[in-house]
């Protein structure tokens, strides 16, 4: 595991403190929890877009080469 570093504000240290310990935590837990959720949800979005590609590649419909004149996108 790698060690990082951050700045924060007192304040905010002070508060995070505070809701670690409410909550039978540290800071660094929770900063370390809150990185891998955020790197697990965007691995999540990145295999969900190889997902939704392979479908594209796969399905039969096609976008063609048919236009619209504007009086016939607004006909009513």
């Amino acid at each position: 595991m790698k060690n990082i570093t951050l700045s924060v504000d007192e304040k905010v240290l002070t508060a995070a403190r505070r809701y670690a310990a409410a909550h039978n935590s540290s800071v660094n837990r929770l900063v370390r929890e809150y990185l891998a959720s955020i790197a697990a949800r965007e691995d999540r979005a990145a295999k969900v877009r190889h997902r939704i590609r392979q479908l594209s590649d796969r399905s039969p419909g096609r976008i063609g080469g048919r236009t619209w004149t504007r009086d016939e996108l607004h006909e009513d």
